[in-house]
C-alpha cells in the first residue's frame, strides 16, 4: 500500500519544493516581484527571454571594439552603433502593427530565430582575417531590424501573463532584466573576445537566442489581439499615434518618456567622455568598468523597488518626486571632479532613473488595451531606445559649443520642468490607472 502511495508523496513534495523555492515562506502582496514570479508562464518567457538579453549584450560590448579593431575609424564604429539601433526608431511603429494584427507567437519566433541566423552569419563573417565592412555592417543592420520588428510583440505580450493585480511587479522584472543583462552580458563578452576572438562571443550570442525561443514556444499566452486596424499603407503604421493623440494619459506619458529620454538621459552614451574629462577615470580601465557596473546595479535596483518595497505606492505618486531626485543627483554629478564620490553618484542616478522608467511604463500597460498594445508599445520603444542616441548626437555637438557641465546641467533642469508636469492628480484625472 505504501508503495502504490509513493508516487503521490513524490508528486507533492515536488510541487512543495517548486512553491517553497518560487515563493519561499514569506506570504506574498499582490502587484509585487515575488507575485509574478508565481506565475508559470511568465517565468518560462523571463527567463528564457533573460538569457537571450545576456548574450545580446555580449555581442553589444564587443560590437564596438571589434570595428575599432578593424578600422581604427570612429565613423565604422557609429555606423555600427547605429546599425543596432537606428531600426528601432524607424520600423517599431511596423512592428506594432504587425503585433496587433499577426499570430504573436509565430513572429515572435520568426524575430528570434532571424536574430540567431544573423547573428551565426556575424560570426562566420567574423572568423576571416580581413572581413568584408559592408558584409559586417549589413549583418548587423540585419540583426537591429529583425529586433526592431519583434521588440513591440516582446513587450505586448508581458501582460497578458500575469493578472491585473500582479502586473506592476511584472514590469518591475522586466526592468530589472534589461539593466542585469547588461551588467552580466557585457564582462561575459569581454573575457570571450580577450580569450578566443569576436567570432566565438557572435556563435555564442546566437545561441542565445534558442532560451527565448524555447520560452515562447512553451509558455501558454493570448497569440491574437483581435485588433481592428481600418487604416491602409503609410497611416496603418502611424495608427499607434492616433491611438496615441485620442488618449490623454498615453500622450502624456509618451511626450514624457520621450523628452526625458532625448534631453535629460542622454549622458548615458557621452558617460566614457564624462568619465575621462571630469572624473579622470580612463575608458579603457578596469575602474571605467566598475563605473558603468554600478550603474547598471543602481538601475537594477531602482526598477526592482518598484515592485517590492515600493509595490503599495501608487506609480503616479513616485514620478514627482523620482524626477525632482533625478535632477538634484545629475547634477551632483556634472559638478564631480574626481572618481572617488563618483561611484555611489552615479549608483543613485542609475537608481532615481530606472525607478522613474519603470513607473511610467507601469501605468502605461496597465493602462492600455490589448488589441492596441503593440502599435502603443512601438511608441514606447521609439522614446525609450529610439531617442536617446539622437539625444547622445545632438548633445555631443552641444559640449563643443559649450561644455560637458552645461549639457548634463541643461538635462538636470528639464527633468524639475518634467517633475511639475508629473502631476499624480492630472493624471488621474485623465484616466491613469490606480496601480
Amino acid at each position: 500500500m505504501l508503495e502504490d502511495e509513493e508516487p503521490d508523496l513524490d508528486q507533492l513534495a515536488r510541487e512543495q519544493f517548486e512553491d517553497a523555492f518560487v515563493d519561499g515562506d514569506v506570504p506574498f502582496r499582490r502587484g509585487t516581484a515575488q507575485a509574478a514570479l508565481r506565475h508559470r508562464n511568465f517565468r518560462i518567457l523571463y527567463f528564457g527571454t533573460f538569457a537571450s538579453n545576456i548574450g545580446t549584450w555580449m555581442q553589444n560590448v564587443v560590437l564596438g571594439a571589434y570595428a575599432e579593431k578593424l578600422t581604427g575609424s570612429p565613423v565604422f564604429v557609429g555606423l555600427l552603433y547605429f546599425a543596432q539601433l537606428g531600426p528601432l526608431l524607424f520600423l517599431s511603429t511596423f512592428g506594432g502593427v504587425l503585433a496587433d494584427v499577426v499570430d504573436r507567437r509565430r513572429l515572435l519566433v520568426a524575430s528570434q530565430l532571424a536574430q540567431l541566423g544573423f547573428s551565426l552569419a556575424l560570426a562566420v563573417i567574423a572568423l576571416k582575417t580581413h572581413p568584408s565592412l559592408a558584409l559586417v555592417a549589413a549583418a548587423v543592420f540585419a540583426v537591429g531590424i529583425s529586433n526592431a520588428l519583434g521588440a513591440p510583440g516582446l513587450n505586448a505580450i508581458l501582460p497578458t501573463l500575469v493578472p491585473s493585480e500582479d502586473l506592476p511587479g511584472a514590469v518591475s522584472l522586466a526592468s530589472v532584466q534589461m539593466n542585469l543583462s547588461r551588467v552580466i552580458g557585457p564582462p561575459i563578452g569581454a573575457l570571450l573576445y580577450v580569450r578566443f576572438d569576436a567570432a566565438s562571443v557572435f556563435a555564442v550570442n546566437a545561441g542565445t537566442y534558442l532560451f527565448a525561443v524555447i520560452g515562447l514556444l512553451w509558455a501558454t499566452y493570448p497569440r491574437h489581439a483581435n485588433a481592428r486596424v481600418p487604416e491602409h499603407g503609410f497611416a496603418r503604421l502611424l495608427s499607434g499615434v492616433r491611438i496615441a493623440r485620442r488618449d490623454p494619459v498615453i500622450a502624456r506619458i509618451l511626450v514624457t518618456l520621450s523628452s526625458f529620454s532625448f534631453v535629460s538621459v542622454a549622458f548615458v552614451g557621452l558617460l566614457p567622455i564624462i568619465a575621462s574629462d571630469n572624473l579622470g577615470i580612463g575608458a579603457k580601465s578596469w575602474q571605467y568598468g566598475a563605473f558603468y557596473a554600478c550603474f547598471g546595479l543602481g538601475a537594477t535596483l531602482g526598477a526592482v523597488s518598484v515592485g517590492t518595497v515600493l509595490a503599495r505606492v501608487a506609480k503616479a505618486k513616485l514620478l514627482r518626486p523620482g524626477f525632482v531626485g533625478f535632477a538634484a543627483v545629475l547634477a551632483g554629478f556634472a559638478l564631480l571632479r574626481g572618481p572617488a564620490l563618483a561611484y555611489p553618484v552615479v549608483f543613485v542616478l542609475g537608481y532615481t532613473y530606472f525607478l522613474v522608467i519603470t513607473a511610467l511604463s507601469t501605468l502605461l500597460q496597465a493602462h492600455l488595451q490589448d488589441e492596441q498594445r503593440g502599435r502603443v508599445m512601438a511608441l514606447w520603444i521609439m522614446g525609450f531606445g529610439g531617442t536617446v542616441p539622437l539625444g547622445v548626437l545632438v548633445g555631443g555637438w552641444v559640449i563643443h559649443l559649450t561644455s560637458i557641465t552645461d549639457v548634463l546641467m541643461f538635462g538636470a533642469g528639464w527633468a524639475v520642468v518634467l517633475a511639475a508636469w508629473s502631476n499624480a492628480q492630472t493624471l488621474r484625472a485623465k484616466g491613469a490607472p490606480d496601480v
